[in-house]
């Protein structure tokens, strides 16, 4: 696979303001674990190559069990996640498939009885960020692992 262009050389303000926005996900109200399993499984959901890549290499630099990274795709029926995480994966399924009707109020429940109105606006920021790199690297085929030495991910030990 050949990437189709370099967004970022193309429209560097864009970029740089999509990176500030991550950076700003990044110190949020979100624990880091379950910022890695919301963007692995928006990037699941998405079939983004690159960026689920990226993620699972992520998750394992910051301690994430490999096993709990298989079981992102199937979080409903495993035991290994909190309610807490699992809410989490709910409102970053919905919101990365937004349905004809808009978000159900069972599933806004179920995470505002985890999550405070503020963890869950910096997680809805979380799940709209990795939702536009999804887009961008989809669009342009971006090639997985061509950004690991950029971003440290060598460091994964994951080829």
């Amino acid at each position: 696979m050949t990437q189709r262009l370099n967004y970022a050389q193309q429209s560097p303000e864009l970029f740089k303001k999509l990176m500030e926005l991550s950076a700003a996900v990044n110190n949020s109200a979100i624990d880091q674990k379950t910022r890695d399993l919301v963007q692995i499984r928006a990037s699941q959901l998405n079939g983004c190559a690159f960026c689920l890549d990226m993620h699972v290499k992520e998750a394992k630099i910051h301690g994430e069990s490999e096993l709990r990274v298989h079981h992102v795709a199937i979080w409903r029926e495993s035991n290994l996640f909190a309610p807490r995480e699992r809410a989490a994966l709910a409102w970053t399924e919905v919101l990365t498939n937004l349905p004809a009707g808009g978000v159900p109020d069972d599933i806004y429940e179920r995470v505002r009885g985890q999550l405070s109105e503020k963890e869950i606006s910096d997680l809805t920021f979380a799940v709209m960020t990795i939702n536009a790199w999804n887009r961008a690297s989809i669009g342009f085929k971006a090639v997985p692992g061509s950004a690991d030495k950029a971003f440290g991910l060598d460091k994964a030990g994951l080829s």
